[in-house]
């Protein structure tokens, strides 16, 4: 049993398309234009499966891509009801068993129970696959887990050891679960590390994500005026650590500059968000002067794939980026 990485060839990405009646109706001009922008990036390369509310939400997501210039001979669309569109969140892990691929469908519940999430936790089993669907009696959202599709899978234990999730599961419990599930052979755990105005109690993937088998891409706060400063430089040497450990290489991305909302919140700007896709990887930009640092620093790392900067700055208003909303789909899924 082996969590596919994110490299693995894929079919293509789910995305939940904003709507009227989600929390982005005070701003959904704005997330349309991101949408637009990551499904248009998304059909250049492979398929886009978006989740709409219904028929008309359906025309309105086609006539923008179609504006966009967008590849739609790939787009398919399901209709169904959802909560919020954090696709990486509910959305269906796929493992390798035996030669097969079998989709997980675990527990959500809306980051420790502080969002609504019933009609989220229901659509995996809605979804037009073409392999098995297993259910898995776990809280486990697909943001809090990164693996190298050889036996190491990265985690924080903010996430997985918080009792809003899996109350009755110590650390071994949850470390039997992963191996007996995702295949997870070592687990290595953050123990520091976390983002104002993240919802998800540090989820890896805005933190340190896998780029291939041997190496990590990570946040790395060097400001010591900033107040993510002390716990970034505790991951940092974590991190460190574990690539001694494990022989792995370490690929430092910039803090994202400072970005707060109307209210003068921070906002979890972060470029460990990217999304790899088959001949590409999709980063988050946020219209600031770190962007161009953290696009070089990622071309370096994958010097294979196009290496494409998407807006994003509308997703962090609602406390998310661009890995977030999005769930890669391997090939032979739909």
């Amino acid at each position: 049993m082996t969590l596919l990485p994110e490299w693995h060839p894929q079919w293509g990405v789910l995305l939940a398309w904003p709507h009227a009646a989600t929390d982005w109706r005070h701003m959904l001009p704005q997330a349309d234009h991101t949408y637009t922008a990551l499904g248009k990036a998304i059909l250049d390369h492979e398929q886009l499966l978006v989740i709409c509310r219904d028929p008309a939400h359906e025309a309105h997501v086609r006539e923008r891509l179609h504006a966009a210039g967008a590849r739609t001979q790939g787009l398919q669309c399901l209709h169904a009801p959802f909560n919020d569109t954090w696709a990486r969140d509910f959305g269906p892990l796929v493992v390798e068993r035996d030669g097969a691929t079998l989709a997980l469908d675990f527990i959500f519940n809306g980051w420790g129970n502080k969002f609504p999430s019933q009609d989220d936790n229901a659509l995996t089993a809605q979804l037009p696959l073409r392999i098995d669907r297993k259910v898995v009696d776990m809280v486990l959202e697909g943001g809090s887990v990164e693996s190298n599709g050889e036996g190491l899978l990265l985690t924080t234990e903010q996430c997985l050891l918080n009792p809003n999730r899996n109350p009755d599961m110590d650390r071994l419990a949850v470390e039997r679960a992963l191996a007996d599930t995702l295949g997870a052979e070592n687990v290595l755990w953050l123990r520091d590390g976390d983002l104002e105005g993240d919802d998800t109690d540090a989820h890896i993937d805005t933190l340190a994500r896998f780029c291939d088998p041997q190496t990590i891409a990570y946040v790395q706060c060097t400001d010591s005026n900033d107040s993510h400063y002390p716990a970034l430089q505790a991951m940092e040497q974590q991190l460190q650590a574990l690539a001694e450990r494990h022989r792995l290489s370490l690929v430092p991305l910039p803090m994202a500059t400072a970005q707060y909302d109307a209210d003068g919140q921070r906002l979890p700007a972060t470029y460990a968000n990217f999304l790899i896709i088959n001949g590409a990887v999709l980063v988050p930009t946020y219209e600031c002067a770190t962007d161009e640092a953290a696009l070089a620093a990622l071309r370096g790392v994958f010097p294979e794939r196009r290496v494409i900067g998407i807006p994003c700055r509308p997703l962090i208003e609602q406390h998310g980026s661009l890995h977030c909303v999005t769930m890669q789909l391997p090939e032979g899924v739909l």
